[in-house]
């Protein structure tokens, strides 16, 4: 099995690994090496990538926060937003720097789609196609 992996001060580059030799860790595999191995077989686009990394970048680090409640916040959302918008790459991957309440606001309710259709990919990569199409409509 091939994997493409991010290395350090190297780019992406082909990793041939044994796929037995993972096992039970195959899955948190292919979410590290990123979310260009979707059960699916569909490809990302770059941005929707590292806006998928972003997303889990701010799920490790609102975990550390508010780690005292392992990692219970009634208000994530808002964190989230403020996180993304204010210390994140986010406004410059979407090439405009998004409200935070209609952020807010989005996160809520892909959360709410995610837990009721269960998509079965990742929730950092299915959170990332739907922010990049929302904030690239031309609708809006």
């Amino acid at each position: 099995m091939t994997f493409y992996a991010a290395v350090r001060g190297r780019g992406r580059r082909r990793v041939r690994v044994n796929a037995g030799a993972f096992g039970p860790v195959r899955d948190r595999l292919e979410i590290w090496t990123g979310p260009r191995f979707l059960p699916q077989g569909e490809q990302m686009t770059a941005t929707t990538e590292q806006i998928s990394r972003l997303l889990h970048e701010a799920g490790e680090t609102h975990h550390r926060v508010f780690r005292i409640v392992d990692g219970a916040d009634d208000d994530w959302a808002s964190w989230y937003s403020d996180w993304l918008i204010n210390l994140s790459e986010l406004p410059q991957l979407l090439g405009t720097k998004p409200v935070r309440s209609e952020l807010t606001y989005l996160l809520v309710s892909l959360d709410k789609d995610y837990t009721a259709s269960q998509p079965g990919e990742p929730w950092e990569a299915y959170y990332a196609q739907h922010i990049v199409d929302h904030f690239r409509s031309p609708a809006r």
